[in-house]
Parts: structure tokens; sequence; C-alpha cells
């Protein structure tokens, strides 16, 4: 990161002008033995598409709640980065009764059906696909994000000192994401490129968060992410954990 560094989008901003081609978020589900690794190049480009479609289709506004019904899951980390984009606030299992878009995962489709603006339906699969069939009353994200812009320019600033995230009933400004991001990092020994933290950690929590994207993106770093890690044995783990170098580990 950079000093000036503010918001959790000016972070990956500084993660794309120092190494665009290092890995950011390498993503594994080991209920159904998916792998996925994203460099800082794609990783924003979903995001910049993804804020695009916010911005764009959805007319989300700076301060606008977006209520994210998903789990520790790469595309999870694209609609965080997005929302900070935007300066939307992403409000993480939040009431979507509440919210002025939903975000939702297959299991979470009726809660996701309360919010009385636009419903985003991810269907988690691999390498990003569709759903079959739409759920009704949802766009598929798979279907609505390709044909974004891959550059992303905000209406407005972002204001760093906004309302940016809400997690287990705690709201942070984006800049307080940045700095408990940063502290996290120091803690963890997260040092730089080579620093490589596995976790297996759900996203329903600030731990959770920091560990499984914001601290590996503050330090310069990056995240093996891990969905249903109870699915793997200890020796299975200790062979992800040489082969993809990991230098942290958080479970």
């Amino acid at each position: 990161m950079n000093a000036t560094d503010r918001t959790p989008a000016d972070l990956l901003a500084s993660a794309l002008a120092a190494d665009p081609g290092r890995p950011l978020v390498t993503f594994y589900d080991d209920a159904t033995g998916e792998r996925v690794e994203l460099s800082v190049a794609t990783f924003a480009n979903w995001v910049a598409k993804t804020a695009n479609l916010l911005q764009g289709e959805l007319s989300v506004e700076p301060g606008d709640r977006v209520a994210l019904l998903l789990p520790a899951h790469w595309q999870t980390a694209v609609w965080l980065l997005a929302c900070a984009s935007v300066g939307a606030l992403a409000d993480v299992g939040g009431e979507p009764s509440a919210a002025d878009v939903v975000v939702s995962g297959p299991d979470s489709l009726d809660a996701a059906r309360a919010c009385r603006g636009e419903r985003i339906a991810l269907a988690l699969r691999p390498l990003g696909g569709r759903f079959p069939q739409p759920p009704d009353g949802f766009l598929d994200y798979a279907v609505e994000v390709p044909g974004q812009g891959d550059r992303f320019v905000p209406f407005a600033p972002v204001d760093a000192d906004a309302p940016a995230l809400i997690v287990a009933g705690a709201e942070f400004s984006a800049a307080e994401v940045v700095q408990k991001a940063v502290a996290d990092a120091a803690e963890l020994e997260l040092t730089g490129p080579g620093s490589r933290l596995l976790s297996g950690l759900p996203y329903d929590t600030w731990e959770g968060l920091s560990a499984g994207l914001f601290s590996p993106l503050a330090s310069g770093g990056s995240v093996v992410l891990c969905r249903h890690p109870d699915r793997l044995g200890e020796e299975a783990l200790a062979q992800r954990i040489e082969s993809e170098r990991v230098t942290a580990v958080r479970r």
C-alpha cells in the first residue's frame, strides 16, 4: 500500500500499480474441488465490471446500502471491493428489507426477496458460471457482469470517512477498514508480496473479512481463501500450506 491509501479501493489501485501479474486471491472450495487463482489484474477487472454494474445498471450511489448474503468466496471479495469503489455501504449478512440492493448466493434467495430494491443472484459455480435457470425476481450476476466496462470511474469521489462496511453489527468507515487491515497485517507478520495468508474463516466477522481479504491486500501479499475447510484433513491441509507457500494461517 501507499501512505496515501485511505479506502479499500485505494489499496487495490496500489496493488495494481505495483505488480498486476502477481496472485492476489487463490480460492478453494473443498466441497467441490474447485480451485481458482486470480491475479491482481484479473481481480481488479472483476471489481471494475461489478462496480460499473452497481453504479450504472443498478443506480447505486455513495451511501446506499448493499446487503451481501454471500459466503467466503472469491466473488464475495469482488463485491466487497466493488462496493468500496462506488462508495456504497456493504452490509455483510445484513437485513435485505433494509437494503437498497441485495446480493444473494443460491442458499439465501428466499431471505433476499425481502429487499424492495434490485436483487442480484450469484450461482457461485466454478469459473463464475451462471444459473441454469435464473431465479425469479433476480438478475443473474454471471449474465449481467461480462458486458460491463473494464475500467471504473466513480461519479463522485468516495468519502473515506463515510460508513463503508457493516459486519457482525459493527460499522466501519473506509478509512477504518484500511487502518484495521494494516494493523492486522502487522500482527500476522504479512510483510509484502511473498506473504501468503491461508484463511478458513467465514466472512461473517471482521476477523474473517480481514484474514480473507483486507489484511493480505493491505500488506501487498495474497490470500488462499478456503471454503468448507472442514472437508480437508490435516495431512491435506499441510500439503496445501506447503504447495501454496503459505506464510500464515487463520482457521
